[in-house]
Parts: structure tokens; C-alpha cells; sequence
């Protein structure tokens, strides 16, 4: 069995919405498109490209699949992400997609039903943004790795995929955090169960309980 790695590009606080470019995606009237930009440097760059040189799949929500269908067939040939994404399988989860345009998409109706076996297939799925199938991953616990890159800056408006109703659940950090020149920071988490609460933090500190 493979895994399924979300890749997410988020803010402080957990705004994931058009990273990439002013106008990737304005829905709700967002502003702030193309945030990531300044941060960006050689380091952070490589480390996302790690990522993308081991995925074998690509696992969408509808919205960016439909950001990125039109985008990356249209790339120049030597670009190494658009020949990654154009060559391998792509899945998106949809209701209402028929005829999807991207040269070797399948279209997912049921995730609950049909991702697990998907997983089978491949040693590394990949679901890059894609925050409301995410959180539809999250509770049939089809998450196997979150790959955060959080962002030293607030937008106080945008898609977030922390809000309520979300899953609780337990992490655990699979790496050491790797920070970068510009200030953003790497952060590789897997599931650890469900969370532990109802612990008094003073009982931890005068040694009556373990943290």
C-alpha cells in the first residue's frame, strides 16, 4: 500500500487560497493572489521539488484541477513540474465532471469508496491545495502525510483549511523542520491517532503526570 501526501502552501494563519499568482483563484473576492512570491527562494523551491520528483500521482479537489488543467499542458516543454504533472495519472474528485480536459485524468465520485484502493496503485499519491477534499481525507483518515510550508505572513481573509468541523486529530512530526532564508518553514507531519486532551499542564510540571 502507498501513501497519500498532502503538499500545502499556507499562511500563519491557514490561509491556503492563489499562492501562486494574483489571479490563480479570487473566489469569495480574494486580494491577496500570488502571496507566496516574495518568500520564495532556491531553498524552499528545492524542497518542493523533492516532493514533486517522487509523487507518481496526482489526487485533486474540482477547483484546482481546474486551476491547474488549463496551466501546466500549457507550459514550455522543458519545464520539469509541467512534465511531471502532464505524464503522470491524475485523479480528480468530482460530481459533475464528465469529460475532464487533462490528458490522463480519471474522475473520482465517491472518494470514501474509491481512493483507498487507488492508494494500492502507487507508493506516493500527491494532493496538492485542494483544501475542501482534504478535509474529506482527513475524516475517512486517508491522509498519510501532511507536507505544510507555512508562510511568515496573515492574510485575515481566504480559504483555510483549520475551520470548524474539522477532524480532531493527532500528529506527529516525521522530520526535523527545515527553515528557510525568506522565512518560511518546512513542517512534515503524520497521523498519530486521535488527540490527547483533559491533561492539567501543572500536574505535568510538578511530575504527577507525564506529558
Amino acid at each position: 500500500m502507498g501513501i497519500i501526501a498532502v503538499d500545502l502552501f499556507i499562511t500563519l494563519d491557514g490561509v491556503y487560497q492563489a499562492p501562486g499568482a494574483p489571479d490563480e483563484d479570487r473566489e469569495g473576492g480574494f486580494e491577496f493572489g500570488g502571496w507566496q512570491g516574495a518568500y520564495f527562494d532556491d531553498e524552499s523551491g528545492a524542497s518542493i521539488g523533492v516532493g514533486i520528483d517522487r509523487l507518481q500521482a496526482l489526487l485533486l479537489g474540482r477547483k484546482t484541477y481546474d486551476i491547474f488543467a488549463p496551466y501546466w499542458p500549457a507550459r514550455p516543454a522543458g519545464d520539469p513540474i509541467a512534465s511531471k504533472f502532464n505524464a503522470v495519472p491524475k485523479f480528480v474528485a468530482s460530481r459533475t465532471l464528465t469529460d475532464p480536459s487533462w490528458e490522463g485524468t480519471t474522475v473520482v465520485t465517491d472518494v470514501a469508496a474509491e481512493v483507498r484502493a487507488i492508494r494500492d496503485r502507487f507508493d506516493e499519491i500527491h494532493v496538492i491545495g485542494s483544501g475542501d477534499l482534504v478535509q474529506t481525507l482527513l475524516k475517512e483518515h486517508l491522509v498519510d502525510r501532511l507536507n505544510l510550508w507555512v508562510y511568515p505572513i496573515t492574510l485575515g481573509t481566504g480559504k483555510r483549511l483549520w475551520t470548524d468541523g474539522l477532524v480532531p486529530s493527532a500528529f506527529t512530526l516525521a522530520e526535523p523542520p527545515k527553515v528557510f532564508p525568506k522565512g518560511a518553514i518546512q513542517l512534515v507531519f503524520e497521523p498519530a491517532g486521535e488527540p490527547v486532551t483533559g491533561v492539567d499542564i501543572s500536574e505535568i510540571e510538578d511530575g504527577r503526570a507525564e506529558p
